[in-house]
């Protein structure tokens, strides 16, 4: 991993770091992260591009890997259905 050194206001760098902490994450993470989601060419299938508002809230929100969501929306589906 290769190391990048930013100059940035120390109110921001507080700022970060407290959100960092209540995300239970680090300052470089976030970063990390940020970039990763403003650098990404997000398309879906047959190559339509996402909207701007759309690629800034994809990945943000973080789902348990342990939970089958698709087998939860069936169940709530089915019992919505029938």
């Amino acid at each position: 991993m290769d190391t990048l050194t930013l100059n940035i206001d120390q109110n921001v760098i507080k700022k970060a770091e407290v959100y960092a902490k209540n995300a239970n994450t680090t300052v470089p993470k976030l970063i990390e992260e940020y970039l990763l989601s403003i650098s990404s060419n997000i398309e879906v299938d047959n190559n339509i591009s996402l909207g701007p508002i759309t690629k800034q809230l994809a990945g943000i929100i973080k789902l348990n890997k342990d939970i089958n969501h698709k087998e939860i929306l069936t169940d709530a589906l089915m019992e919505k259905y029938s």
